[in-house]
This record gives C-alpha cells, sequence and structure tokens, in this order.
C-alpha cells in the first residue's frame, strides 16, 4: 500500500522485528488487512487483488461526473434564476412570496429523492449500477428539458405552477438514484490508494456543472432586457439540457459494470443481492442503522452548506441585502470556480491524511467561521464579499472532496446503492434541499439577516459529533469488495506485503507473550 502517507500512527504499539513494509502500513490498512489475511487463511494471490485498467476507470469517472454535472447545470440555472422563475410561475404573489414559492417548488423535487433511492438503489443492486445510471441520466435530461418548455401563468393559469411542480418531481425522482449510484459506481472503480482522489472528481463535476449554469444566466443578464429574459431567456439554459442528456446516456451506455458488483466476493452477500426489495431495507435499517446515521449528519454537514451558497446566497444577496443581481451572481460563480480549483486537491490530501481529518477540521472551522464569513459578505466594497464567499466555498470544498469516497464505503456492496439510497435522499430531503426555503422562511420572519450563519454553525455542529463515530477508510478496500489495485506493479506490492505481514502474525503467535 501507500508508503508515504503521512500522519498515519502506524508506529503506534510496534514490536521489534516488525517487517518495514507493515510498519509504513497506515493503521486502518493494516488492521484490514490482517482481518482478511486472517479470513484468507494466508498470503494474498494474483487472484485475490483487483487490477483496474486505467481506460475503464477514466470512462468510469468520466460518465459518473458527467450526470453530476447536467444534475447541477439545472440546480445552477435554477438557483439563480429563482426570481424570474417566481416571476414567470406567481405573478399575483409579492416579491418575497414569489421567491419563497420558487424555492418551495425547488424544495419539492427533495421530497421525492427519497422514493426515488427506494426504487433505484434496490435496482442498482440487483440488476447492476450501469443500467440505472442510464435510467436516471434519461430522467434528469426529460425532466430539466421540459421546464424550459412550460409556458407560464400568464398562458394557461394554474397548470404552469402544476407543470412545473411536476417537473422537478421528475427531476427529484431521478436524482434519488443518481447521486448515490454515481458515487458507488466510482468507489468501486477506484483503486484503494486513490479512492478520494477519483472519487472526487464527482463532485468536480457537480460544480463544474453548477459554475457553467451560473456563468450562463450571467451572461444572459446583460445581453437580454428584463422583458426578454420574462418572455423567453430563462429558458435557454433549460432547454440545453436535451444535448448533454444524450451525450450523458451514450458515456454510460459504454461503461462496464463496476468489478465490486461483478465480484460480491462471498455467498452471504449473493443471497442478500437475491432478496426482496422490502427484506433488504429490513436487512439495512437491523444491521447498517450505525452506518446510515453516520451518512445522514455526514449528508447533512456537506449539503446544507453546500444549497446555502450555491441555493441561496444569490438570492440572499439580491432579496435581504439589496445589490444587483449582477454583481450576486459573480461572486458565487467566483466562490464555484474556487472550489473547481481545490475539490481534487483535497480529494487527494484525503487519501493522504485521512477523510476523518478532513471533515473534523473543516466542520470545526465551519462553527468558527460562520458569523465572521456572513459579516464579511454583508460588508460594503468588492474584496470583504469575496473574502468571506471563498471562506464559506473552501469549506464546501473540504466536505465535498471526499464524499463520494467515504459515504459508499460505510456499506458493504450487496446492499451499497439502497443504502446509500436511503441514507443520503432522506438527509438531503430533510435538510439540503430545504436550506433556501428554511432560511428565507426564517431571515423574513426575525429580521435577522445572521441567520444563514447561524444556521451552518448548526451544521457543523452536528457535522463534527457525527465523525466522531465515522471509521476511517482512507486506503481500505471496500466493505464487501476485493483489494483494489491501479496497476500490476501495485499488485505485486500488495502481495509481498501481504506475505510478510501473514509471516510476521504467524510468527508472534508462536511466542509465550505474542
Amino acid at each position: 500500500m501507500d508508503t508515504a502517507t503521512p500522519g498515519r500512527e502506524a508506529r503506534d504499539g510496534e514490536r521489534p522485528g516488525v517487517p518495514e513494509a507493515v510498519a509504513e502500513l497506515p493503521r486502518q490498512v493494516r488492521e484490514d488487512l490482517g482481518r482478511r489475511l486472517r479470513r484468507n487463511r494466508g498470503a494474498f494471490h494474483k487472484e485475490d487483488v483487483q487490477v483496474v485498467e486505467p481506460p475503464l476507470l477514466r470512462r468510469a469517472v468520466g460518465a459518473s461526473a458527467l450526470g453530476n454535472c447536467m444534475e447541477w447545470f439545472d440546480f445552477g440555472v435554477y438557483s439563480y434564476l429563482a426570481a424570474t422563475i417566481g416571476k414567470v410561475f406567481f405573478p399575483g404573489a409579492s416579491p418575497a412570496a414569489q421567491v419563497v414559492s420558487s424555492f418551495a417548488t425547488f424544495a419539492a423535487a427533495f421530497v421525492v429523492r427519497p422514493l426515488g433511492g427506494l426504487v433505484f438503489g434496490p435496482l442498482g443492486d440487483r440488476i447492476g449500477r450501469k443500467k440505472v445510471l442510464a435510467t436516471t441520466m434519461i430522467m434528469m435530461a426529460v425532466g430539466t428539458f421540459a421546464i424550459g418548455i412550460i409556458p407560464g401563468y400568464a398562458t394557461i393559469g394554474i397548470a404552469a405552477p402544476v407543470l412545473l411542480l411536476l417537473a422537478r418531481m421528475v427531476q427529484g425522482f431521478s436524482t434519488g438514484g443518481e447521486y448515490g449510484g454515481a458515487t458507488t459506481f466510482v468507489a468501486e472503480y477506484s483503486p484503494d490508494r486513490r479512492r478520494g482522489f477519483l472519487s472526487s472528481w464527482l463532485d468536480f463535476g457537480t460544480f463544474v456543472g453548477y459554475a457553467l449554469g451560473s456563468a450562463l444566466v450571467t451572461a444572459l443578464n446583460p445581453l437580454l432586457t428584463d422583458t426578454q429574459m420574462l418572455s423567453w431567456g430563462w429558458r435557454v439554459p433549460f432547454l440545453i439540457a436535451g444535448p448533454l442528456g444524450v451525450i450523458g446516456l451514450y458515456m454510460r451506455l459504454k461503461l462496464e459494470e463496476s468489478p465490486a458488483f461483478q465480484q460480491q466476493l462471498d455467498e452471504h452477500e449473493k443471497g442478500l443481492a437475491q432478496e426482496s426489495a422490502g427484506s433488504e431495507f429490513k436487512d439495512i435499517i437491523r444491521n447498517h442503522w450505525p452506518a446510515l446515521l453516520v451518512c445522514m449528519g455526514l449528508v447533512l454537514l456537506y449539503n446544507v452548506t453546500n444549497y446555502m451558497v450555491t441555493g441561496y446566497l444569490p438570492t440572499y444577496q439580491t432579496e435581504t441585502l439589496h445589490r444587483s443581481s449582477g454583481s450576486a451572481d459573480v461572486l458565487v460563480l467566483t466562490g464555484m470556480v474556487w472550489i473547481v480549483v481545490l475539490i481534487t486537491f483535497l480529494g487527494r490530501l484525503s487519501d493522504r491524511v485521512g477523510r476523518r481529518p478532513v471533515y473534523a477540521v473543516a466542520a470545526a472551522a465551519m462553527i468558527v467561521l460562520a458569523v465572521p464569513s456572513f459579516l464579511l459578505i454583508k460588508a460594503d466594497g468588492t474584496w470583504p464579499p469575496i473574502l468571506g464567499v471563498l471562506v464559506l466555498s473552501t469549506l464546501l470544498a473540504c466536505f465535498a472532496a471526499p464524499s463520494a469516497a467515504t459515504l459508499p464505503a460505510l456499506f458493504p456492496t450487496a446492499v451499497r446503492y439502497a443504502a446509500m439510497g436511503i441514507g443520503f435522499n432522506i438527509a438531503v430531503a430533510a435538510f439540503g434541499g430545504t436550506t433556501p426555503l428554511v432560511t428565507a422562511a426564517l431571515v423574513n420572519a426575525t429580521g435577522d439577516d445572521l441567520m444563514p450563519a447561524y444556521y451552518l454553525m448548526l451544521a457543523g455542529a452536528i457535522g463534527l459529533l457525527t465523525v466522531r463515530f465515522l471509521p476511517e477508510s482512507a486506503q481500505v478496500p471496500l466493505n464487501g469488495s476485493q483489494p483494489m489495485v491501479g496497476s500490476r506493479e501495485e499488485r505485486r506490492e500488495l502481495i509481498t506485503t501481504s506475505k510478510e505481514l501473514y509471516a510476521y502474525a504467524r510468527e508472534r503467535s508462536r511466542t509465550p507473550h505474542g
């Protein structure tokens, strides 16, 4: 395994004579490897270690990231156009009520996300990740494209917001199977040493999609008059989803099924994969509820921050701080570009120092820096708001980068997709997608424009508590999967290390005090 990893606590309790390769392993890797060798009753052989071919890995990461890119392209567009959409579909309401109504329609999509997870999760564990991800890509494209062609309230009356709601629910239902499936797929394809780095490209696609969507809206605003934007300009970004969906579908249909799904290591897991959905859910709730709670706590931390910055901040600046939409859009877009720059570096960092330290430091920083960040955002001038947004964006990148590697590692292969569908989507529906709506309502009700900061502090506290119960998964094979390496040379290194560790363990067992 990786012999250059700092901060690994590998030498704790070491005894003389420990092989160097074994001593340099991170503690969690050494313990996991020892358990697997005891179960294997011997060192690894070639067939015990899975080599992932680089071309397959690149296609898997690219196709999965494109789906997230498309989903968040729509999200960026909807967030930046919330005020315009409110005027088109809720023209009779006050400006504040229009924004709240627009965000309520936005949040409605998150209500059906758990249903999508309940349907697509078990399917992904039975028929495979690839087929389900192709289906969710089609549904996402259709739902987004439909928003662009729905007539406004002035044309068809109450049917307009109803159709908008239905389109958003189609998006939400498909997204319920999208992120959990994509993270599962990429995590199952990634070599153990680099899972954090490779999985971070999934959320790289997320923020590239958001940045592209928001950049398009930012470009349209000065090019079109207010009348043109209300009439047809707001539709353009949604109509682009059609071609994007075709490209994404093509890429996903060319994928091969993930190695971990094909392996299904032991007969017990194969049996689980054949159970009914109801039996699978019972098994998840009964046997994996601690992991579910950890999953939901981390998702809350990530997504409250995510939707606060990406979903609410543009509207906060225009409606609460009364800034121009152009300056608000550019400010948040700057934060998204900063996240895109940071996220893969932070993913690599989580491979080296571990997932837990990255989460813990960022969660503690959120508690301390949330209020100062919003005070900077509220301040006059150019640089204080930029600094405030960059601080929040840096914290968001710290939560996003390790998530796609950390969350799938909480569950075994046979129930991973379904468990992710439950834990991830319930937490997003309850806490993430409702963040813009709840925060806007709290600001309107209290008149305190620091309510978003207090909300983030609460999320940081919950996240910090959750990290205490998070098992370290950096460089460790996924639960229920073979060790994964990126080359035949790495496989030889791992086999050699397993021989040294197994021989050392046998020698210790023979000594009187071993």
